[in-house]
């Protein structure tokens, strides 16, 4: 088999590399590790053969490619600015890879984390402008709140230079967290961005399920142009400030497609008093035709690698916990039914479940964890310094007509 690098499979193709990196995340073309185990190489075979095929296309989806140099989707799992995200989780902090994402410099893994705090005065206001909400309110519902009461409060919003972005940053991931509410019987805790979320999500002591939260966090730090990140960079085409690409993100993830399906997936596995449940539970969805949640992925065609990796976590923190079962029989039953490979929302859904959570804590550690995502992918735009703006391809009724 003759084996070529990226480039060679790009000119070969007459694309950009992003759009070749965009094939290998939509499984139309495979990439493996070369020898030295950093850089990739294709088939050439394979590549000459979708050479004369021509492009891919698919009917029902619109694919826009936007160059980066952040997120790389390889066979079932993101290498960020070439590390691997499986690799980082559980190996180091939150904050010290929202600061490689932002910066892309190596000493943003030796680096202290503290100093992640909104400005004196901020926690008491985010607090005081929901008091009108209902208490019930789901977690991902606040942030919006939180988010415009921060950007209210800094007067320099519209300082794009990358260290103020970063600065922005670590403002907003704080004040997401400070900002929520502490669950009946818990205490607010300080301490790393994953300790303060902890205290805000669940009324349980810290324990080492911390550790699987913080690398959770890490695991959704970015995952390439998906849908939230697109509308992030868009925000950010058209110089809106660090608050307000994070908003433009917050909308985007609350849809039930995307940063939602793990609210669907708390839900589903809250249903099975029993692992034995698990059989009728995925049956009644199919049944109404409905799609399994935390299962299958549109980018990976098999297993989504975050979630495997996340399921390991939580196996060696609290191995046979019974609050765990219900998502290995989910699991066991959807291999045997031959059903698309688990996802991430299923492995955060049982995190939440084990942990005791509140309603709704995916979605939230998932908001936390991809601000650094929505903020690295603005700070792209902010130095590309061109609009976003796809074209439509028109299909009404003639104009004039």
């Amino acid at each position: 088999m003759e084996e070529i690098d990226a480039a060679e499979a790009a000119r070969r193709l007459g694309v950009k590399p992003a759009t070749l990196y965009a094939y290998v995340s939509r499984g139309v073309l495979r990439r493996r590790p070369g020898a030295d185990g950093r850089r990739s190489v294709f088939d050439a075979a394979e590549v000459d053969l979708l050479g004369r095929r021509g492009r891919p296309r698919r009917a029902a989806e619109t694919e826009l490619v936007v160059e980066s140099a952040l997120t790389a989707l390889v066979g079932n799992r993101p290498y960020y600015r070439g590390r691997d995200a499986l690799a980082l989780a559980g190996s180091v902090r939150y904050e010290q890879v929202a600061t490689w994402l932002w910066t892309g410099e190596p000493e943003a893994f030796t680096e202290p984390v503290e100093g992640w705090q909104v400005a004196p005065g901020a926690g008491p206001a985010v607090r005081d402008a929901q008091r009108g909400l209902p208490g019930d309110l789901l977690p991902l519902d606040r942030m919006p709140v939180i988010v415009t009461v921060l950007a209210g409060l800094d007067p320099l919003r519209f300082h794009l230079d990358p260290p103020a972005v970063v600065a922005a940053g670590k403002t907003i991931v704080a004040g997401l967290v400070e900002g929520l509410p502490v669950p009946e019987g818990g205490a607010r805790l300080g301490g790393s961005v994953a300790q303060r979320l902890w205290s805000r999500l669940t009324a349980r002591p810290p324990d080492g399920l911390v550790d699987v939260l913080e690398a959770t966090l890490v695991l959704l730090a970015d995952h390439e142009l998906a849908a939230s990140t697109l509308a992030a960079r868009v925000a950010a085409s058209v110089r809106a400030d660090p608050y307000a690409v994070v908003l433009a993100g917050l909308g985007v993830l609350s849809g039930p497609l995307h940063g939602g399906a793990s609210l669907a997936a708390e839900r589903m596995l809250a249903e099975m008093r029993d692992p034995s449940d698990a059989a009728r539970v995925i049956g009644d969805r199919l049944r109404r035709g409905e799609r399994i949640p935390g299962l299958g992925h549109r980018v990976y065609t098999g297993a989504d690698g975050r979630g495997v990796r996340l399921m390991e976590l939580l196996r060696a923190a609290v191995p046979g916990h019974e609050r765990l079962a219900a998502a290995e029989a989910v699991i066991a039953e959807a291999g045997r039914r031959k059903l698309p490979a688990p996802n991430i929302d299923l492995a955060m859904a049982s995190l939440a479940r084990v942990a005791g959570m509140v309603p709704g804590a995916g979605a939230a550690i998932a908001a936390v964890a991809r601000t650094a995502g929505w903020l690295a992918h603005g700070m792209e735009e902010y130095a590309r310094g061109r609009m976003l703006r796809p074209r439509a391809v028109y299909t009404g009724p003639p104009p004039g007509s």
